[in-house]
Parts: C-alpha cells; sequence; structure tokens
C-alpha cells in the first residue's frame, strides 16, 4: 500500500512512536525518496524530549573567543536561571571568530573561525554532559566572521569572510550525523559579521558587514529546502558583531558595532516580512559578542567595549524593555558565539 508522508505508527519492536517522512514532491501515487538523508519509505524516530529533561532547564554554551587571546574555552549556563557560567570543556584547539547557532535538543555545534589563519573545522559537543568538542568534519571553504542557525535537524551556515573577502556562500549539514558541509545556496549579498535566527521552518540572516560598509539589510530562506536567501526587510540601524537569537515567533537582534558599540535591541516576528521595531537596551554597550535562546530568555554573553567583558544580561523575548544582569562569564570575551538546546528552531 502507499504509506502518506506524515502518517504515523506505533513501533512494537522499540516500543517508540515514528512518522513517515516522505519527499517535498509526493503527490500522493507512491511513497517517494525521503527528505535529507531519509531513505524511501523510511519512518524516523519521533523524539519526546525537552531541554528540562535533558538538562533541568535550556543550557547556553559560549564556544572559543578572544580573552584576550584565541582561546579553546567552551563555557555554560542555565538561561532558564541566573548566576555565572561554568566551564564546560574545550575546543580541539583555541579559535576566534567562530560561528555557531546551530544545535539539537542533544548536540551543539561550532564552526569557522581563526587562528594563524582560516579555519574550515565543524566541531560539535552533546550538550547535557560536559567535555571537549570533536570533530564533525569540515565546511566548503576556510573562513572566519560568518554565522549560522536550523532547526532541530539541519544547521545552515553561511557567510563570512574568506581570505580577506566577504562571501555570500551558503551550506547545511544534518545535525545528528557528522560529515563535511553540503552547498544550500547563495545569500542575496556578500556579507560577513552578521547576526542569525531561526524558526522551525525559517533561518533569518541579520545585518553585518557589506564590504566596506555595515548594513541593516535583513534577509531570509527556508530552511528544510535549498536554494538563496530573499529580503525579509530592515533592520533600525545599520551594525555588525551584533547578538542574535530569539525563540519561535520572535527573533532578537542587540549591541554590535553601529559604527561604535552600541546597546540597542530590537526585533522581528519571524513568520512575517517587514522591518525591525525597537526592543529596549543592553546593560551596557557591547559588540563582537556570543548569544543564546531559551523559549523565553535571550541570554547576551560577553563582547567588547572596548576590552573584553565577562558580562551576561538577558530578556524576556516575549516583553519589551531593558536587557537585566544575570552573571558573568569564566572569563572576560569576545569574538565567540554561542548556542542552546531550546533555541527557536526546535
Amino acid at each position: 500500500m502507499t504509506i502518506k508522508p506524515g502518517a504515523f505508527r506505533f513501533n512494537t519492536d522499540s516500543m517508540k512512536l515514528e512518522i513517515f517522512r516522505g519527499s517535498a514532491n509526493y503527490e500522493g501515487s507512491a511513497s517517494m525518496a525521503g527528505i535529507g538523508t531519509l531513505a524511501a519509505g523510511q519512518w524516523e524516530e519521533i523524539q519526546a524530549t525537552s531541554p528540562e529533561v535533558q538538562t533541568g532547564g535550556t543550557r547556553g554554551l559560549r564556544f572559543g573567543g578572544n580573552a584576550p587571546s584565541a582561546t579553546d574555552t567552551i563555557d555554560y549556563i542555565n538561561i532558564d536561571s541566573t548566576g555565572n557560567a561554568i566551564d564546560f570543556g574545550n575546543l580541539t584547539e583555541s579559535r576566534q571568530s567562530t560561528g555557531s547557532g546551530i544545535a539539537s535538543r542533544t548536540r551543539g555545534i561550532t564552526f569557522m573561525g581563526y587562528v594563524s589563519g582560516y579555519q574550515n573545522k565543524i566541531e560539535f559537543v552533546t550538550i547535557s554532559s560536559t567535555g571537549n568538542s570533536q570533530d564533525f568534519g569540515d565546511l566548503l571553504a576556510s573562513k572566519q566572521q560568518g554565522n549560522g542557525c536550523g532547526s532541530a535537524t539541519r544547521g545552515v551556515i553561511f557567510a563570512g569572510t574568506d581570505a580577506g573577502s566577504d562571501v555570500n556562500t551558503m551550506e547545511y549539514i544534518t545535525i545528528a550525523q557528522t560529515g563535511n558541509s553540503v552547498d544550500f545556496g547563495d545569500c542575496s549579498h556578500t556579507v560577513s559579521a552578521c547576526g542569525a535566527m531561526s524558526s522551525s521552518t525559517r533561518g533569518i540572516i541579520y545585518a553585518g558587514i557589506i564590504s566596506p560598509a555595515r548594513t541593516n539589510v535583513i534577509d531570509f530562506f527556508t530552511i528544510s529546502t535549498q536554494g538563496n536567501s530573499a529580503d525579509f526587510g530592515d533592520g533600525t540601524v545599520a551594525r555588525s558583531s551584533l547578538y542574535s537569537g530569539g525563540n519561535s515567533v520572535r527573533g532578537i537582534a542587540g549591541g554590535g558595532a553601529a559604527p561604535s558599540s552600541t546597546n540597542s535591541i530590537e526585533y522581528i516576528t519571524i513568520a512575517t516580512l517587514g522591518n525591525a521595531q525597537d526592543f529596549g537596551d543592553l546593560t551596557d554597550a557591547r559588540e563582537l559578542a556570543a548569544s543564546s535562546s531559551s523559549p523565553t530568555r535571550m541570554c547576551f554573553m560577553g563582547g567588547a567595549n572596548p576590552g573584553d567583558s565577562n558580562i551576561i544580561d538577558y530578556v524576556q523575548i516575549m516583553s519589551k524593555g531593558d536587557a537585566i544582569d544575570f552573571g558573568d562569564l569564566t572569563t572576560g570575551c569576545s569574538e565567540a558565539k554561542g548556542c542552546s538546546n531550546g533555541h527557536g528552531g526546535l
């Protein structure tokens, strides 16, 4: 018989609920090849996990950065509480200008960066434990100052600087596997030092540098497909090296250089198109910083103004207002990125 995509079954061998994953071009006549790496007719286990089950609340990570030279430190916080960051482990080597923002409930991803040259490394950690990162695979090219976001299954990596020139490349990985990235499409413009955020279906590329000037352009793309990004709207101000994140409804962008360090925070509604609106202010002006999000909160971690900061502050995503003190990183740090097991793409 023909099984339609989206059908459910209870697997009596594994005692797990499963969903049939057919292709996007299914027309009702046959079971087609699967989405992504899933084969025709393949059933996938439905994950019944949450940050509360995995880590006692949403866990936010900070990877590497400048402190004041390149560091291999990984910190973590429980976003649902307040307090100082705790040591998680170490990267495979010291690196700054990293990218992140990609994570499932169980696995966090960091990629690219700079240490004695541009890097093409992709590494991962298991968020619910602590320990050092492991090799995942390689990017299509070595670069720094790019970013990424994604869903529970796919991470999309975009933009950055490759051998001194801004790029418009987009590539993707399947988070649960290891391996090299695959071409996704192109950003609508070459850009670096941009922000990133996502819902489970839509990814956002936020502001950054279109050499030689900063931009307020916001682009979007559909995570589950492949293709180029398209115009979403504009930020309230041209900025680069910003904090970015959010939940499945609202994307938050704050801080950054505009052109000097700024404390302003703004937001968009990810499912629509349009310009950003004012949200509030950080506790102080900072740029070159990491961030992580839960369904209710966004945390702004570290940054520079002008020295490396250890400040963590936070906002309630679905309200508007100024940031509140959360605690401190284990050390002052800039040029880092973060991820969480509770971001808007999950």
